[in-house]
């Protein structure tokens, strides 16, 4: 337990600093009998959430610790409980990551979806969750099986209000959704997978995107074309396409992922495959007069800005026990494995500028040398 204290200490200093009062202030320590205690219960349910042990094995680890003395359903209910702070230190960490106050004017909304395996025999489940940026609420939550007919990403499966902007990754990138979202008054900015979008220039004709994304010879240069996309059944839908070039070197990266992966999976590569991975090309359907092409790569970036956390998460969402029924034990659930995922990546970020002894040098300093 030593140990475990020491590691625990390490790890609590890089939660927000004011996260004991915040658990307080959100009701999450209200209501236990015993000891009141914001490290217990944290500790507690991160053994649940990101060790992936079910709650029955969580607090009989808790109770052998002395960390919390609870059944398995007070554990259920103390996550419920603390849905919010724990949506609060998701917030404050997220904004680490370099979200600012300006992003949250627009109604930004960010679409996921990962695959979920329950520990041992259980069941694989598709989870589809929606998040408001930079507040990360979770305003859409739901699990389906991850086999079958509709059970893919789309944004169809999303409920979109009249006004929102939708930011999703390629896995989205399909006319049906698109469709959806226009239909329902919503616009979406979304990254363009060259094999599932059928484009067509302003005069009908099947769109160079090649010969159009090429255009731009210099790192860091923006493009924008008129194209719509087409919907079987269904009418096209207009936006337009933004792109820009990225560097030599994170070209190269994107062009050794591929190749890597060719090798893995025994797949040869099309040369277009290869020269689209030189750009970020996004289709978006966002007014032209409120987001030109650099406003629509701008807020699409708040996107990348989470995509390692949200990866992060993707790894983490299969460690644990999904709860299916309950929205309030599933939203929780959901901020709980976000937090993992930013503590993760803070305490990557942390160990590359910390010193081999595991701690900051500088706090070893006199304070005139510091």
């Amino acid at each position: 337990m030593e140990l475990a204290d020491q590691d625990w200490e390490l790890l609590s200093s890089l939660l927000p600093g004011n996260w004991r009062e915040l658990a307080a202030e959100t009701g999450a320590l209200k209501g236990l009998r015993k000891s009141k205690s914001a490290d217990g219960l944290l500790r507690t349910l991160l053994m649940h959430l990101g060790c992936g042990h079910s709650l029955r094995e969580t607090v009989a680890r808790a109770r052998a610790a002395g960390l919390a003395d609870l059944s398995d359903v007070a554990l259920l209910k103390r996550l419920r409980k603390s849905e919010e702070w724990l949506r609060r230190l998701c917030v404050e960490l997220f904004r680490e990551n370099g979200a600012t106050a300006e992003d949250a004017e627009l109604p930004l909304r960010a679409f996921d979806g990962t695959t979920v395996k329950e520990p041992g025999r259980g069941s694989l489940w598709r989870l589809h969750y929606g998040v408001r940026l930079p507040s990360l609420e979770c305003d859409f939550f739901e699990p389906t099986s991850a086999k079958g007919a509709g059970t893919g990403e789309s944004l169809s499966r999303f409920p979109v209000q009249a006004g929102d902007l939708v930011l999703a990754d390629r896995g989205y990138s399909t006319g049906p959704g698109l469709r959806h979202a226009a239909d329902c008054g919503g616009h979406a900015a979304v990254r363009v997978n060259t094999s599932s979008l059928r484009l067509r220039s302003a005069d009908g004709q099947p769109f160079d995107l090649l010969g159009a994304v090429s255009s731009p010879k210099r790192a860091g240069a923006v493009g924008s074309w008129a194209a719509t996309v087409e919907v079987e059944g269904g009418e096209p839908v207009a936006g337009r396409l933004c792109a820009i070039r990225k560097t030599r070197e994170a070209a190269r990266l994107a062009m050794a992922k591929l190749r890597r992966a060719a090798v893995r999976k025994q797949r040869r590569l099309r040369p277009e495959t290869l020269e689209y991975a030189k750009y970020v090309i996004v289709f978006t359907t966002f007014p032209e007069a409120d987001f030109d092409a650099a406003a629509v790569l701008r807020w699409y970036r708040l996107r990348w800005q989470v995509e390692l956390v949200f990866k992060r998460f993707k790894s983490l969402a299969g460690l644990g026990h999904l709860p299916k029924h309950d929205p309030t034990s599933a939203r929780a659930w959901l901020y709980g494995k976000l937090l993992v995922a930013l503590l993760t990546e803070k305490t990557l970020r942390h160990a590359s500028a910390v010193s081999p002894w595991g701690f900051d040098w500088r706090t070893m300093l006199p304070q005139s040398m510091a």
